[in-house]
């Protein structure tokens, strides 16, 4: 695992960079174990890396067939709202790749959010099932942004969410 820092002379540098770290995970991890899974986030910075992704020549490297999309949080809003963290992959990423419906796990954000959250859980353990029963799932690539607050994935400073270790998936 690289684990350097990188640092980039702009937003620009660092979406390139982004996407062609995703592209070559993917390539690796489809050539060791058969499929590449990748956490994506919400917000507005992840949306460059996903344009950069949905362009031609990148969509042409990443066998997407392999490819299994999660998402690290999602809003509890309805599956049309604009505010939705899949409905802006999917307008700027996933309706422009060749990945198969069944390969995108969405978060169900529109049902009451304890629900959603355990349905979550049961969805991430199927997937990353037996191994990671008892431990937690270990992603090829989470993708994540960063808020002024430090919150990351819907996780705010303070509060109970980043105190839980045992659930995979929880809701607030």
């Amino acid at each position: 695992t690289d684990t350097r820092l990188r640092t980039y002379p702009d937003s620009d540098s660092l979406s390139q960079a982004a996407a062609d770290q995703f592209i070559t995970l993917a390539a690796q991890a489809i050539r060791f174990q058969g499929h590449f899974s990748v956490a994506l986030s919400g917000g507005s910075s992840p949306r460059p890396v996903y344009a950069r992704l949905a362009m031609e020549e990148s969509v042409a490297q990443v066998d997407w067939s392999s490819v299994r999309v999660f998402w690290g949080d999602e809003r509890c809003v309805p599956p049309d709202h604009p505010d939705r963290n899949y409905g802006t992959a999917r307008k700027t990423l996933l309706d422009h790749v060749p990945i198969p419906t069944q390969n995108v796990h969405r978060i169900h954000g529109e049902l009451h959010p304890q629900e959603a959250a355990l349905a979550y859980e049961d969805t991430l353990r199927l997937f990353f099932s037996p191994g990671a029963q008892q431990g937690t799932p270990t992603f090829d690539l989470v993708l994540l942004g960063m808020g002024t607050d430090g919150h990351t994935a819907s996780m705010f400073p303070g509060t109970s969410a980043v105190q839980e270790t045992k659930r995979w998936v929880v809701a607030h």
